[in-house]
């Protein structure tokens, strides 16, 4: 195991095991491409562990079939690592919101309280919440709610939350935050997205 040193070590009272352990938060954020990739990557991992794994996708359309989700249901499914638990919340949606949006509004929602069950279950050892920081950013679902019941959270259950603009609270509140960055991508020459690149 890499055996990396920590710049500082905070007098808070836990052994070097207790603090390595402690259950983290993680924004991947940004207009850079990856943020999602990155999240399924870390879901490679936990898988690897034998982690319980819930993934909930909040504004990726219920009919886009990702890669990411075939093989880690393949790999739920083996009996080798974890399960996985696939919870789609949008209907054909996306992140440019459109005009009607009531009713994707209230599908984040309800996404937002079977996270807030699970977690209250200790369902999962790893929640990826893919594209939660837009219904955080659009106001849909309360910013000081979410960051109360990650706080608050029982046991030890890592939560990954991805999307660009993800709100300053969050930001603050979280153990991890990656932003990434665009310097080049080929949408910007205008290629469009591609199998095995986007999806």
């Amino acid at each position: 195991m890499p055996q990396g040193q920590p710049s500082v070590v905070p007098d808070d009272g836990l052994t070097t095991r207790q603090r390595r352990n402690r259950p983290l938060v993680f924004v991947h954020t940004g207009i850079g491409k990856g943020k999602s990739t990155a999240a399924f990557g870390l879901a490679l991992r936990a898988w690897n562990q034998g982690w319980p794994i819930g993934v909930f996708q909040f504004v990726k359309s219920a009919k886009w079939k990702v890669g990411e989700e075939n093989a880690l249901k393949v790999l739920g499914a083996s009996g080798e690592g974890g399960t996985v638990d696939w919870h789609k919340m949008g209907e054909g949606w996306s992140w440019v919101q459109r005009d009607d949006q009531a009713d994707n509004e209230e599908k984040a929602r309800e996404g937002w309280e079977q996270v807030k069950r699970d977690l209250a279950a200790e369902t999962y050892k790893l929640y990826v919440l893919d594209e939660f920081a837009y219904p955080l950013h659009w106001g849909w679902i309360d910013v000081a709610e979410v960051v109360e019941v990650l706080r608050d959270r029982p046991g030890t259950q890592h939560v990954v939350i991805t999307g660009r603009n993800a709100p300053q609270e969050l930001v603050d509140f979280a153990d991890l935050v990656t932003d990434m960055s665009k310097v080049k991508h080929p949408m910007d020459a205008g290629q469009k997205g591609q199998r095995g690149i986007e999806w």
